[in-house]
């Protein structure tokens, strides 16, 4: 079979044919149909994880498929069911994951990143118990749910917004669309989007952003605190850069909470008195549990949520949809169709 492979960080993807995996116990094969382009990609090709120096690895974690060979423990499912795989494995040994938290286990083992993931023609799951079973759904639009779409609606479900609040969405990505989306059906809250992008910014409005606030010009502070005057409850930070962080904790009001969501990365200089003063909450979202992709899947076959794919690659062209989505030519997302 052909797989699309990062065979050193930063050196561009090589196409070779790799020997076809084989199922055994509770194991899965996977025939991929279609596979999201995801910024923790460029993270990887980069060499932004310690792989330990183990390559060649195929990434591609947001892997939509059918069933093509299974193990012989394997239960409820069959050859030629269509499934999205759960890609954020833990040991599944340790206590968060038997409580079912395997994205944020201290030993993961992540299909596309520290397993070889869906740039290919086949992959193999390493348990039946990371897939579910898909209708109703695009599939091309399903691949965004394993990973930009699971970790926008934990971020939005961190945010912990009660009606009537202000959220602010900082990025219009992928993510920060998916995110506006989840907010607008589960919450109550007037949702202010901020970016760069004014092309961005208007997708984000016909989605449901209240307002919109170009950042560009250095005064995301000051328009945002024309919007609401006292400060907002609640930030969704996309982008976590330097800039971008600041923006939130410069606009949250007394009990407020900021969620830092993306891998941009950078530092900033905080005043820790401000922290308990002001009572606030700074916290992470990483992806998010096999749980939450279930009631994704559902969010989006009942007309909810609408995940954007504005781009589809060939195999052969896995190059050029990492080099356009660097560049930031892709809107919503993108896929890789082997």
């Amino acid at each position: 079979m052909k797989a699309a492979q990062v065979v050193e960080a930063g050196a561009p993807l090589q196409l070779q044919e790799v020997p076809l995996p084989k199922a055994t116990h509770d194991e899965v094969v996977i025939k991929v149909i279609s596979v999201g382009v995801c910024h923790s990609d460029l993270h990887l090709w980069d060499g932004g994880y310690d792989l330990g120096g183990h390559y060649p690895v195929t990434p591609g974690h947001e892997i939509v498929g059918s069933v093509h060979q299974m193990g012989d423990e394997v239960v409820d499912f069959a050859v030629g069911d269509n499934v999205l795989v759960f890609p954020w494995i833990g040991c599944g040994q340790c206590p968060i994951c038997q409580a079912g938290d395997d994205n944020v286990c201290d030993k993961p083992r992540s299909i596309g990143i520290f397993c070889n993931g869906g740039y290919a023609e086949y992959v193999i799951i390493p348990s039946y118990k990371y897939l579910a079973k898909i209708s109703g759904v695009d599939f091309h639009a399903a691949t965004s749910l394993a990973c930009s779409g699971l970790t926008a609606y934990n971020a939005i479900k961190k945010a912990n917004v009660r009606s009537p609040e202000y959220l602010v969405i900082i990025g219009t990505g992928g993510l920060g669309l998916m995110g506006i989306q989840l907010a607008k059906a589960t919450t109550q809250a007037k949702i202010i989007c901020v970016d760069i992008d004014d092309q961005k910014l208007n997708i984000a409005k016909n989605l449901g952003a209240d307002f919109i606030v170009n950042s560009s010009d250095g005064n995301a502070v000051q328009k945002i605190y024309s919007i609401c005057p006292k400060g907002v409850d609640s930030v969704v930070d996309f982008v976590n850069a330097s800039p971008t962080a600041k923006i939130g904790l410069s606009i949250l009001k007394k009990r407020g909470n900021l969620v830092l969501v993306g891998l941009f990365g950078g530092s900033i200089e905080i005043s820790l008195v401000t922290i308990p003063l002001k009572t606030l909450i700074i916290q992470g979202a990483y992806t998010g549990t096999y749980r939450e992709m279930v009631e994704l899947l559902q969010l989006a076959k009942e007309g909810i949520i609408n995940p954007i794919i504005s781009k589809q690659y060939s195999l052969q062209e896995a190059n050029t949809a990492l080099n356009d989505l660097k560049q930031r030519k892709i809107v919503g997302r993108a896929v890789i169709i082997p």
